[in-house]
């Protein structure tokens, strides 16, 4: 029987937003989301935005999440972030292995355990994205490079693995006009679930969320959204606009 897993959608804000703009950007959220309890909504700002933007959502069930963060607890890391700090600016998530860190800053499957364990210990919930590029999907490899990121990101994990949410990057479909159509997604999302199966139980992976983050636009998501393993969306330039932003969170209503 399948397990009831409540949508989550995701703003990633990436490197956009001065305080100011963040902070109007997130009062119009919560507007029009503040009395939303059926979808779990998260606004991950830069860091110069999070205190601001966690003042704004404060009392109301929107969480603040953050776009990156250090395995270390504390230490000599000039310009890093650790979990203790995001937690004590009430952040209750973080995005790890982003498609953009992978590929700009080198970040390994490796690296990205690291940080998804510190962040676990940390109490921070980890949203771990996994995806190919064009190339790996031209040669059709979508599978041998997903499946190797989420056993090689999530290793290790043990019975903190459900407290995990993975995103779906197709990163061909990322700011390229190309999207991936919702059997496609679907296709990827229930192969990760598999994945996630085979590393633990069937128990374990069918109560696990998965995000799809495509680019995902109020046009795209009520399909994306209806379908069987897509359990939200991890959202780009779409999170970036408050109403196309609550149209999404709309559909996966």
């Amino acid at each position: 029987m399948k397990k009831f897993r409540k949508k989550i959608v995701a703003g990633n804000w990436k490197m956009n937003k001065s305080i100011a703009e963040a902070v109007d950007l997130a009062a119009d959220i919560k507007r029009e989301l503040a009395g939303n309890v059926d979808v779990d909504v998260v606004l991950c700002p830069p860091f110069t935005a999070l205190k601001a933007v966690g003042d704004i959502i404060t009392d109301t069930p929107i969480k603040l999440g953050a776009q990156n963060m250090h395995w270390e607890t504390d230490g000599a890391y000039t310009g890093e972030i650790s979990a203790a700090m995001l937690r004590d600016i009430y952040c209750h998530y973080v995005i790890l292995g982003h498609s953009e860190r992978r590929a700009g800053f080198h970040e390994t499957d490796a690296l990205v355990n690291r940080k998804v364990k510190a962040a676990l210990a940390g109490n921070l919930a980890p949203i771990v994205c996994v995806g190919e590029t064009l190339p790996e999907r031209q040669a059709e490899r979508q599978r041998e490079v997903v499946g190797g990121q989420v056993r090689k990101s999530l290793a290790g994990l043990g019975e903190d693995l459900d407290r995990v949410i993975v995103a779906y990057e197709p990163v061909w479909a990322i700011g390229t006009g190309v999207n991936a159509t919702a059997a496609q997604a679907q296709e990827m999302h229930a192969f990760i679930r598999e994945t996630l199966a085979e590393m633990s139980t069937a128990e374990t992976a069918a109560a696990m969320r998965i995000q799809y983050g495509g680019s995902m636009k109020p046009a795209n998501a009520a399909e994306l959204l209806a379908q069987p393993d897509v359990d939200g969306g991890l959202v780009g330039g779409a999170s970036l606009e408050a109403r196309s932003f609550v149209e999404i969170v709309r559909a996966a209503l």
